[in-house]
């Protein structure tokens, strides 16, 4: 027998050598990267010091963040018969939204265009009765 093979070879301690990494994301849960975070917050100089546990809840926000529009996003497209999701569909699913249109409320997005929206002043006026109160409404402003 050979003294080599076994528990003896690695001593008995902690977990053996070849066992794969697991990543911070991977741990979370998360689909945003955990790592990535942490280097951007340190590299930021945001502050001197960063936590353990900040890249975590920052990249779970950001991974909320993303879903949420994307979700809405996809309603949009789906909504106008399209398989693939413009930046059509990303503004209509912001701009329908009041929190995220109040989160996002200074943002312009390229080619998203604007809500379809017509003020009330500028429609025909009703024909047939109650024509005269409407006129008259309106000459008093």
């Amino acid at each position: 027998m050979s003294s080599t093979g076994g528990t003896a070879a690695k001593g008995g301690r902690g977990k053996p050598k070849a066992s794969k990494s697991i990543s911070r994301s991977q741990k979370a849960g998360l689909q945003f990267p955990v790592g990535r975070i942490a280097r951007y917050l340190k590299d930021g100089k945001y502050a001197d010091r960063v936590g353990a546990g900040a890249p975590v809840y920052l990249s779970a926000v950001l991974e909320y963040l993303a879903a949420e529009v994307l979700e809405l996003a996809g309603n949009a497209a789906r909504d106008n018969k399209k398989n693939r999701i413009v930046p059509r569909h990303i503004q209509l699913a912001i701009r329908n939204d009041e929190e995220l249109s109040k989160l996002l409320g200074t943002v312009t997005i390229a080619n998203g265009g604007v809500l379809p929206n017509i003020q009330q002043t500028l429609l025909p006026k009703k024909q047939g009765k109650g024509q005269g109160e409407l006129g008259s409404a309106s000459q008093e402003l």
